[in-house]
């Protein structure tokens, strides 16, 4: 195992459009689903709603100084082997440099992250990623249709990635204050908590293995004053002054930074992220998503007291 390369997990259903495929699966069952796949294995799946975010995150494997590359994804699938061939196919045809995969027929794969030391599990599938979650694996579902987008454009190399903070990179004990004592008891809990860092989250040592992949760009920016840095963070969170300095006290904590802070006090995300337009969008409630899932590929991270 390459401990410094950031490892990713990703079911088929979140790389690739599979509409019509589950139609097949659920109209007329498993026989039928094998034999259309195995008629189809040829025709490209379309890009699904992590596309653009795995596309952009295994190019960053030009910075790799080493055999370790920086990133590596690995495709953890309900399907078997046979049924999971067209996927593979439709990895090499789209140019992806993925080479592993894990197919459980009809079981969920997300109990392999361990095996890999994954930082992050992306489904569709909601059951697989809150039992990945249960166990306090970093998984996330992705929400919403890919033909709600606006399409990726092939020539944007950047890649940004935005993170809610409560019970997302942190825990949710803070959510809890809210819950049990509302607005003001929530303030005055973290006015004076403001210098004690909050316990991580499920997403905290995926910032951690981001940060480190913009470690790698600054070393080559200042080698190369042409570089271009790529990899942006931000967190977009519903706290605003004065809880905004827990949540920086934390990150400053843990060592892990982010690029750009929105401390939106209850404003609407998705007037933010339709101009911040990130790749990835992790949040913890359903209802914030709700608003974004139309702009931004966006990722339900059920976790902590709001999905209890």
């Amino acid at each position: 195992m390459w401990t410094d390369t950031l490892v990713i997990g990703v079911a088929s259903s979140a790389l690739f459009d599979l509409t019509e495929s589950h139609a097949v699966f659920d109209e007329y069952g498993e026989d039928e689903y094998r034999a259309f796949q195995e008629a189809q294995y040829e025709e490209q799946l379309a890009p699904g709603i992590a596309f653009p975010f795995i596309r952009r995150l295994l190019g960053l494997n030009d910075l790799a100084t080493g055999q370790s590359p920086v990133v590596e994804v690995i495709v953890l699938s309900r399907n078997d082997p046979e049924t999971g061939a067209r996927v593979m196919r439709s990895i090499e045809t789209h140019g992806l440099p993925m080479t592993r995969a894990v197919f459980t027929q009809g079981r969920s794969p997300y109990k392999y992250m361990p095996a890999f030391g994954m930082k992050l599990f992306l489904s569709a599938n909601p059951k697989d990623v809150a039992e990945a979650i249960g166990l306090d694996f970093p998984a996330g579902q992705v929400v919403g249709s890919v033909g709600d987008l606006a399409a990726d454009d092939p020539d944007d190399r950047d890649l940004r990635i935005a993170f809610d903070f409560d019970a997302v990179l942190a825990d949710d004990s803070a959510e809890k204050v809210y819950v049990a004592e509302g607005i003001e008891g929530y303030h005055e809990h973290e006015t004076t908590m403001a210098e004690v860092p909050l316990p991580p989250g499920p997403m905290k040592d995926l910032l951690a293995a981001i940060n480190r992949i913009q470690d790698l760009e600054d070393a080559r920016a200042k080698d190369d004053d042409s570089y271009a840095r790529r990899l942006f963070v931000s967190i977009v969170t519903a706290r605003n002054a004065p809880a905004y300095a827990r949540a920086i006290k934390s990150l400053k904590s843990w060592g892990l930074r982010v690029n750009d802070g929105f401390f939106l006090g209850g404003w609407e995300k998705s007037s933010v992220l339709e101009i911040l337009k990130p790749h990835i969008f992790f949040d913890d409630q359903m209802s914030h998503l709700e608003g974004t899932r139309s702009l931004v590929p966006s990722v339900h991270v059920p976790f902590g007291v709001k999905n209890s």
